[in-house]
């Protein structure tokens, strides 16, 4: 498998199981979250989702009050 096939995996694999794009932007090698966010953005809903999810838990979901 390609070294950047592999990376996208290993993206993928790492936002499924909720690890925190900070910490998959420097396993895969960036200095900060901006190319990460811009190279994996499909790999990364499940996070930014799940992240979205518990803040309106925490909050509420202001749509329906």
């Amino acid at each position: 498998m390609e070294p950047a096939k592999l990376r996208h995996s290993f993206a993928s694999i790492m936002s499924d199981q909720g690890v925190p794009i900070e910490t998959i932007a420097d396993l895969v090698g960036h200095a900060g979250t901006i190319v990460t966010e811009a190279v994996y953005r499909h790999q990364l809903r499940p996070v930014i989702t799940k992240g979205a999810h518990t803040m309106n838990t925490i909050f509420g979901d202001s749509r329906h009050g």
